[in-house]
């Protein structure tokens, strides 16, 4: 069977071609941009523009869409690009495509959050048969948003904000279980094995880090606010991940302290 990764060079896809190839899958991967690996074959094709799609997608059997620009010119890749994505790959044959998304673009009021639902209402309108995952946050992520939290020294944030990190590679897992498993037409959930409370999570990494910088908390206002405290980010979902925010913790800085 033959896969085309979008995303491929992201955080998610440096963790998933690796996976498949062990599951005895030939893997094709898009960049924008020509690469060389003696294990995957790296074409390239623009989302943006749908240069080279049409050539990414011939001669493939699935797609696992993990591409997404949460920065600049989220519309025309998460969106625009999808739909492009699709109809190359209705007209390819294509017969599954995985939707990687996030847990919590239909409650939490977001920009990228409204664009990644578009997104996933694209591929289910889509004639290619269709599957969806919806993630909670990566660790990676949590810990650069208290990175950035921290900046000014104190650890600024709404401590009463839900957060269930899941682990990339568990994620991973599950995205090639749905591959090898078929279209089921269906929008599932992947959540970490711990809901925690930002303080919580604050105080975990700092512990971690060796570090005594104080927390400042500031409410979060409005809706956004609201739902992220009544754990929009977050979901009640079975089988969840087994690695939570401490593991990932001891793995990233160990008995040494600050990093």
């Amino acid at each position: 069977m033959r896969v085309l990764v979008t995303g491929a060079s992201g955080r998610l896809g440096r963790v998933v071609l690796p996976r498949l190839r062990n599951e005895g899958w030939t893997v094709r991967a898009v960049s924008r941009r020509p690469r060389a690996d003696a294990g995957v074959e790296w074409v390239a094709a623009d989302l943006a523009t749908g240069e080279g799609l049409v050539a990414a997608v011939t001669g493939i059997d699935a797609v696992l869409h993990l591409a997404s620009s949460p920065t600049r010119r989220t519309h025309r890749i998460d969106v625009l690009g999808t739909r492009r994505l699709v109809v190359a790959a209705g007209h390819a044959g294509v017969r599954h495509l995985v939707y990687i998304s996030i847990v919590g673009v239909d409650r939490v009021p977001l920009g990228y959050y409204r664009h990644k639902l578009a997104a996933e209402q694209v591929v289910t309108a889509g004639q290619v048969p269709w599957s969806v995952l919806r993630a909670t946050q990566f660790p990676e992520f949590l810990e650069e948003l208290l990175r950035g939290a921290s900046r000014l020294g104190l650890t600024i944030g709404d401590r009463a904000v839900l957060a269930q990190p899941v682990d990339p590679d568990e994620v991973a897992a599950r995205l090639v279980a749905m591959l090898a498993a078929g279209p089921s037409y269906r929008i599932e959930e992947l959540g970490g094995p711990q809901v925690l409370r930002f303080d919580e999570a604050v105080r975990a990494w700092r512990t971690a880090r060796r570090s005594h910088r104080p927390p400042l908390p500031v409410r979060i206002p409005g809706r956004l606010g609201r739902e992220l405290r009544a754990g929009g980010l977050t979901t009640s979902a079975t089988p969840t991940g087994t690695r939570n925010w401490a593991d990932h913790l001891a793995d990233t800085y160990g008995g040494t302290g600050r990093r």
